[in-house]
């Protein structure tokens, strides 16, 4: 039998996460993306430096909210970055994802699968930061 968690959280806790977390996937999947990183992930070749420092400014402001919440899960940012590389590349191949273009619905399908998947990911990072503040995880 499984045994749910009895675990109280502050409600203001929860939405400054989810808040924190909604800025930080603008704020670094737009303003902070630039030409170079959004063009260059998606290429055939040399596509590993854009996405990495793309993925690694992700990872830093992932870091930095961890860093305010409970310092420490900042390696919640390494997580971050590894997922998203992962998700971005997925998305941005060539052979895969990237072989859409904005006319097509499934160019759309793709992006909001990445955004899905980047949401879910600080869902789970949301949880940990809770539960870790219930001493439920340690």
């Amino acid at each position: 039998m499984l045994e749910l968690l009895d675990v109280q959280v502050n409600l203001v806790t929860i939405i400054a996460l989810y808040l924190a977390f909604r800025a930080k996937q603008f704020l670094c999947d737009y303003p902070l993306q630039t030409t170079w990183m959004a063009l260059g992930k998606g290429k055939a070749t040399q596509w590993f430096s854009p996405l990495v420092v793309h993925a690694g400014i992700h990872g830093a402001a992932t870091a930095l909210i961890c860093a305010i919440a409970n310092p420490a899960f900042i390696w919640l940012g390494a997580v971050d970055m590894v997922i998203h590389f992962t998700v971005d590349r997925i998305k941005a191949c060539p052979s895969i994802g990237g072989r859409f273009n904005p006319s097509q619905p499934y160019f759309w399908w793709a992006l909001g699968a990445d955004q899905e998947a980047h949401n879910l990911t600080h869902f789970a990072f949301i949880v940990i930061l809770l539960l870790a503040g219930t001493g439920s995880v340690s």
